[in-house]
């Protein structure tokens, strides 16, 4: 869990899908670590988002920007040819899915982990009831591995979507690490964002088992999931 990043390209699956066009806008990774004493009193295994976080950053007088509808952003500055054509080419498929529905919505399909040291694990999301009491992964110590998300984006653009990862072992909060995916459109295919290489804890006290919360949110501070997970890291053979 050290010396992680956040990737700075998103982009659609590859294979088959309907020919749309698709467009994201990946921000440059931002992590802080934090060695920080703090009770683990979450249930592992919730994908809820329960919106009580305490947030350093948070200002109670922060008001979202409105919303404008997919279609009325198609429609504006039709007069311009260039702008009209590059909306059309980034948004333009997806004219027939129009419902009315303005806040945008991200669905989260998978987490994954891409690692040397063992095949590539994929957990579906969201987690089946009957395996919120499992690892979801398994790690050896010392371990060099890369985060891989599969979502979708739905009614609108989401912008600045970021993520944040809590760890705790024992009861304390042991890391934490904040980053920018970047900004999505709307496409039928998912996006497939990796992120940069981290690497596990080595040494006897590094072994166990371990709980998080991993938190993704937009600009606007809705929350799109909140996973709750136990991992375990166990002794390199």
């Amino acid at each position: 869990m050290e010396n992680g990043k956040v990737a700075e390209e998103a982009g659609p699956s590859s294979g088959g899908g309907s020919g749309c066009s698709s467009a994201s806008a990946g921000g440059k990774g931002e992590k802080q670590r934090e060695m920080i004493q703090k009770t683990d009193d979450e249930v592992v295994g919730n994908d809820d988002c329960d919106g009580d976080d305490d947030d350093d950053d948070r200002d109670d007088g922060f008001v979202p920007g409105p919303l404008i509808p997919l279609k009325e952003q198609l429609e504006k500055d039709k007069e311009d040819e260039s702008l009209r054509r590059w909306k059309e080419k980034l948004l333009g498929c997806l004219e027939e899915d129009f419902n009315g529905q303005m806040d945008p919505e991200v669905r989260f399909h998978s987490i994954g982990l891409v690692s040397e040291d063992l095949e590539e694990i994929n957990a579906p999301l969201p987690v089946h009831e009957s395996q919120k009491n499992d690892f979801l992964f398994i790690l050896k110590e010392g371990s060099h591995y890369r985060r891989k998300l599969t979502f979708t984006v739905l009614h609108n653009i989401v912008s600045g979507l970021t993520y944040s990862n809590t760890v705790w072992k024992g009861g304390f909060q042991v890391y934490e690490s904040k980053g920018m995916l970047g900004t999505f459109a709307p496409q039928r295919e998912p996006y497939v964002v990796t992120l940069d290489d981290e690497t596990t804890p080595s040494g006897v006290l590094a072994r166990g088992t371990y709980s998080a919360k991993l938190k993704f949110q937009d600009d606007d501070r809705r929350c799109h999931m909140e996973l709750k997970y136990s991992f375990q890291i166990k002794k390199r053979s």
